[in-house]
């Protein structure tokens, strides 16, 4: 999910029951002030599963305010706060500094490494097509062309022994 869309969630936008959540909103700063918006195209409302660890995390999150990530003050929270945050926790654990969207990439490598069809991928991202997200990680899907290669070839070796 896109910084503004995770900031724009509300409790009702998600179904813990059922693992789901619902891209309605994203909040965003206009003319100084923290507002929420309605997301860019149509296809960027949309529902995504999360996993059961993700539902447990949640469950286990107080809900003092409509709003699942609020500000100190209610309501929702700054984008300019979240990388004030975010860049506190990476200097205290002694990492470089990235940007908040970085951490959409480091995702993206992650699931297609770890099996998550580009089509499923694609959605998640709120990317106009799976091309885009193909183009976008092309650096990925050739070092896991490269495993498959060696995987198939391992297999095949394996089978032309006598």
């Amino acid at each position: 999910m896109h910084q503004g869309e995770l900031l724009g969630l509300k409790w009702s936008d998600i179904d813990l029951n059922k693992g789901i959540i619902h891209v309605r909103r994203q909040v965003l700063r206009q003319n100084g002030k923290v507002v929420e918006a309605p997301l860019k195209t149509k296809n960027s409302y949309r529902n995504i599963a999360i996993g059961a660890d993700t539902v447990k995390v949640l469950k286990g999150m107080e809900q003092k305010d409509e709003c699942v990530f609020p500000s100190p003050f209610g309501g929702p929270m700054s984008p300019d706060s979240v990388l004030h945050m975010l860049q506190r926790v990476l200097k205290r654990a002694g990492l470089e500094r990235i940007r908040f969207h970085d951490l959409r990439h480091t995702f993206s490598v992650l699931a297609l490494q770890n099996g998550v069809d580009v089509k499923t991928l694609s959605s998640m991202l709120d990317h106009y097509s799976a091309a885009f997200t193909l183009d976008t990680y092309a650096h990925v899907t050739t070092s896991m062309q490269k495993q498959a290669a060696n995987a198939v070839g391992s297999f095949l070796s394996g089978t032309l022994q006598p």
